[in-house]
């Protein structure tokens, strides 16, 4: 009995197969191009000196800057972690750092270096609660301490559909999905 020739449908079907035992295989690696660790170095380093789960960092320069350090907002953040100049002077006055330059905000050292001071004192206020932190750092501490206390959202992601400002519970939910995908990229093997 004769054997007939593979099809080219057959073997674009093992192609295919293998293409997706390879990506199985190599995960969380193909996948880490679109959750990128730029600047892993200064991100570890001022997460820690701060409390502050550096995988939150990332998930945070995911959504505001895509890691592009010289990031500029209409409203005038910069940087990687789309800092305020204002937000940036006070973190400045509270560390100690005289003679600070707004412009200082494009170097990424400066930028993590305030972002991560500045979730860790959002953190404190608002006891850990890492939906009301991520909220407070978009939309201000002011309002979403006003929010909490006045029963328009207890500051859970069980009620995040309460957030007043859809721009800020878009962004909630952005940093947390982010943050996910950073600690199971990352944190698999751990």
């Amino acid at each position: 009995m004769k054997r007939k020739p593979k099809s080219g449908f057959s073997r674009i079907l093992w192609v295919i197969i293998l293409i997706f035992l390879s990506l199985v295989i190599s995960f969380p690696k193909w996948i880490s191009i679109f959750y990128p660790e730029p600047h892993r170095d200064i991100v570890f380093s001022a997460a820690y000196d701060n409390q502050v789960d550096p995988y939150l960092v990332f998930a945070i320069i995911r959504a505001e800057s895509k890691f592009q350090s010289t990031a500029e907002s209409p409203v005038g953040a910069k940087g990687l972690m789309q800092i305020m100049p204002e937000t940036a002077e006070w973190i400045a006055m509270q560390r100690g750092i005289e003679n600070f330059d707004t412009a200082e905000l494009h170097q990424p050292k400066v930028n993590i270096q305030f972002g991560c001071w500045y979730l860790d004192n959002l953190s404190q206020e608002f006891n850990g609660n890492l939906p009301a932190v991520i909220a407070a750092y978009n939309a201000g501490r002011g309002k979403v301490g006003e929010w909490i206390q006045s029963g328009q959202w207890d500051g859970s992601l069980e009620s995040a559909e309460d957030i007043p400002f859809a721009e800020t519970k878009q962004y909630v939910g952005n940093v947390l999905q982010n943050y996910d995908a950073y600690r199971a990229i990352y944190t698999r093997n751990q």
